[in-house]
């Protein structure tokens, strides 16, 4: 079926979807590869704000704040990239810590971009690659505008992070020493797990200051050094996992704490190929039938 409300994907399902349907969280897709099913979540376009506010504790001086319009909304995983998934297609898991379902790491960005040029040539019509990173504090952020997702701060219940150093005045906590598998903890209010810790994410962008301008459809500078990651991870400390701090490697880095999260579709923001947005504007799609599962 089609769906023509202006917030809604252009097509709902999608002809590559093994199932699909909306749930509390808004809608879904999954695609299933070698029996290795991920599943996507629809972020609808809008407006939000980037970075973080002056009076955020322990901000850092790059995470000026600014508004941000996204033209077009996209998918986006549901999940960090798992070892199953990686290993399906490349046939070779680099991962420190192993197992199917935890989420891959030691990974550089070049290494991503050969994994997603080997996908796509076999899955034209998926048009897998990484988010922006405006594409992914969005999504992080769920319409929040707090220091995480789930509010003021955040425990090992929620994240997994080094709970020894927590942000702020919270209290001291579990620090597992390890990743732990995807979809082990809450997800954030539109369905996405673990975009808080577990294992830093990268980015399409070239790391670069931003200002106080507006922007729309920011997709980073055209040349750099070094290559952005979002979300913190399970060696690094509370503050690290705020929505809008923001890390940069090379992008031959490796290390047992750099994974992935997939985006679907064409980007059109004229970068290299690979109000806010309140629960109201977000949820505000077509009604859709349901095919196969009814829960992402």
């Amino acid at each position: 079926m089609t769906l023509r409300h202006p917030l809604s994907p252009p097509e709902f399902p999608a002809p590559w979807a093994c199932d699909w349907g909306e749930d509390r969280y808004g809608l879904w897709m999954a695609f299933n590869y070698q029996g290795i099913r991920q599943a996507f979540r629809w972020i609808a376009a809008g407006r939000f704000l980037m970075g973080s506010p002056p009076d955020e504790k322990e901000r850092d001086e790059d995470e000026t704040q600014h508004p941000v319009t996204l033209t077009q909304g996209y998918w986006l995983a549901d999940t960090a990239c798992t070892q199953a998934l990686w290993q399906a297609m490349m046939d070779d898991n680099p991962s420190y810590f192993k197992g199917a379902e935890l989420p891959l790491e030691n990974v550089s960005w070049v290494d991503t971009q050969v994994f997603l040029e080997r996908f796509n040539t076999f899955h034209s019509s998926l048009q897998m690659r990484l988010p922006t990173e405006a594409e992914w504090e969005c999504a992080c952020r769920a319409g929040t505008t707090t220091p995480f997702s789930f509010g003021a701060n955040i425990t090992p219940d929620q994240v997994n992070y080094n709970g020894r150093y927590p942000y702020q005045d919270g209290k001291q906590g579990l620090y597992r020493g390890a990743t732990v598998a995807v979809k082990s903890l809450p997800p954030n209010a539109w369905g996405l797990y673990e975009m808080h810790g577990n294992v830093w994410e990268w980015c399409s962008d070239w790391y670069s200051a931003y200002g106080v301008d507006a922007q729309t459809d920011p997709a980073g500078a055209g040349l750099g050094k070094f290559r952005v990651l979002r979300g913190g991870s399970w060696f690094f400390i509370g503050r690290l996992c705020r929505s809008a701090h923001r890390n940069r490697h090379t992008p031959v880095s490796r290390d047992y704490y750099l994974g992935i999260r997939f985006a679907l579709g064409h980007l059109s923001y004229g970068q290299e190929p690979s109000g806010s947005l309140s629960g109201q504007a977000r949820h505000g799609v077509a009604p859709a039938r349901a095919g196969g599962q009814t829960a992402g």
